[in-house]
């Protein structure tokens, strides 16, 4: 009797990558470092870096600890990445608390955190003060509604400081485009 190996599809979510000229990482050699890690079906989208595998069932964080440690050997710098399958994608997507399909993709970002976050790290945070811009937290997750995209976006600026930030958490950010684009593509055939 054989046994079967279930695998999952998961994407890899790096971040600081291929941004004003530093930390090139072009994707060709990305999609060929994930391959020789074992990984099937890879796939990259976009030059921001997004890496789409199909791996054994496997623990997200230690897939990311691998993918993050050959990037180093190969590239010579670190890159901080967090690795999520389609369920959980699927789930971020769905629980959107703002009406997405009324949104234009650069109005809605994604905050992905690499833990769950401590809530009462924005307790101090103003948030009338930045209306129409707002925030709500998912599941290690930040739902970020930016009218004027996040280029422009004041309430971003405040977030991205260092009193929000929690010790240890890597966090990437993705437009409600790659959100949905990233469901999609991990989705079992």
């Amino acid at each position: 009797m054989t046994r079967t190996t279930r695998t999952t599809t998961y994407a890899a979510l790096l971040r600081g990558i291929n941004v004003g000229g530093s930390r090139k990482l072009p994707m060709a050699e990305l999609r060929t470092l994930v391959e020789g890690l074992g990984h099937g079906a890879v796939r990259t989208y976009l030059q921001s870096g997004q890496a789409v595998f199909t791996a054994a069932d496997a623990d997200p964080d230690s897939l990311a600890a691998e993918l993050s440690a050959a990037i180093e050997k190969h590239f010579g710098f670190t890159v901080d990445l967090i690795v999520r399958d389609h369920a959980y994608l699927s789930a971020i997507a769905d629980a959107c608390p703002y009406p997405a399909a009324e949104l234009e993709g650069k109005q809605l970002h994604v905050t992905y955190f690499s833990e769950p976050v401590d809530e009462t790290r924005f307790d101090d945070l103003d948030r009338a003060a930045f209306l129409p811009e707002e925030f709500s937290l998912g599941d290690r997750a930040l739902y970020l509604y930016a009218p004027n995209g996040l280029g422009r976006s004041k309430l971003a600026e405040q977030l991205a400081r260092p009193r929000y930030a929690q010790s240890g958490l890597i966090a990437t950010t993705r437009n409600w485009n790659t959100v949905v684009k990233l469901v999609e593509l991990t989705r079992p055939a």
